[in-house]
């Protein structure tokens, strides 16, 4: 459902809005898309800031894991390339 407002902007964003406008393309949807982009952005920086706290929290376990991981395949690697392991062909 759209609804009809009143706002009040500066009058170089009027000009720059109404630069924006086409036939098809009304200074309402203008403003519309614009205001929907913005809020998508704003959305998008909320998750992931939340993704980064969560990140965060967690960030010593995460870093042991990632330790113990490096480290199990630093040892693979290092058996892999001694001479006395068989290579499959």
């Amino acid at each position: 459902m759209r609804v009809r407002t009143s706002v009040t902007i500066d009058e170089a964003v009027l000009r720059a809005i109404d630069k924006a406008t086409t036939r098809g393309r009304s200074r309402s949807r203008v403003i519309e898309e614009a205001a929907r982009d913005f809020l998508a952005r704003r959305t998008a920086a909320a998750r992931e800031a939340r993704d980064l706290a969560i990140l965060n929290r967690n960030a010593a376990v995460l870093n042991r894991e990632m330790d113990d991981v490096l480290s199990y395949l630093s040892r693979l690697r290092t058996t892999s390339d001694s001479p006395n392991h068989e290579k499959n062909a």
